[in-house]
């Protein structure tokens, strides 16, 4: 069976991040945690030090808040497993699903697995302006890529090592996902993508959700620009 790395980007995630590990770390799947703080100051680097050896963590402190791009591209050069997933500090998904999201990749049908919100699993009734921008934006991406993605936003994005340590990312924000997304597919030879349904249980601004309008606009942009050019 493959390893899997998992790495978790976090920025002031100290109310969910305990719950976040105990479900990783319950997953039964051999696996290294590799968990970017990214200048946190809610208590969460303090939280870490503490719950580092009981789930065998591999931390990497930034000083200063970067982004979530900036702590992913430190998370991925510092994993040595077969797979790659990306997993949120939050509660909105859930790390039971491991499986059936590394399963394509295990059994040489997939070399990328996108994990979909819209394909028919248990989800939380939230915000439609959302809904809507993330139609627009995996649109435009499959455009641009010839994809036919439901869900370029989700979080749960699974790759072979080999492929996500070879992009050269540079968004440093939420540009992460379309940046990453564009230039996966012109990855050469090109990459085998799957999607897999994903349950849902996204959190409201009150419980800390943190991308916003201004991160949209971001994603239009970034789009444009490596449409045309990388």
């Amino acid at each position: 069976m493959a390893k899997l790395s998992v790495v978790i980007p976090v920025f002031n995630e100290s109310q969910t991040l305990e719950e976040v590990l105990r479900q990783v770390a319950a997953v039964p799947i051999e696996k290294e945690i590799i968990l970017v703080d990214d200048g946190s100051t809610d208590g969460t680097r303090e939280l870490l030090k503490q719950k580092e050896r009981e789930f065998n963590l591999r931390i990497i402190y930034h000083e200063q808040n970067q982004g979530k791009g900036a702590a992913l591209r430190t998370g991925f050069r510092h994993c040595t497993g077969d797979i790659v997933l990306v997993q949120d500090a939050d509660l909105e998904y859930f790390p039971q699903e491991y499986p059936e999201l590394i399963e394509p990749i295990e059994k040489g049908w997939a070399d990328v697995v996108y994990g979909s919100r819209f394909l028919g699993r248990k989800h939380r009734v939230l915000f439609f302006h959302h809904y809507l921008a993330n139609r627009l934006l995996t649109f435009l991406v499959n455009l641009v890529t010839n994809l036919n993605l439901t869900d370029m936003e989700t979080c749960y994005k699974v790759f072979r090592r080999e492929i996500i340590q070879a992009l050269p990312l540079k968004q440093d924000r939420f540009g992460f996902e379309p940046e990453v997304t564009i230039k996966m597919a012109r990855y050469q030879p090109r990459p085998r993508v799957f999607e897999v349904a994903v349950s849902y249980n996204g959190r409201t601004y009150a419980q800390g959700k943190k991308i916003n309008w201004k991160d949209g606009l971001q994603a239009l942009w970034c789009i444009l620009r490596y449409a045309l050019a990388d």
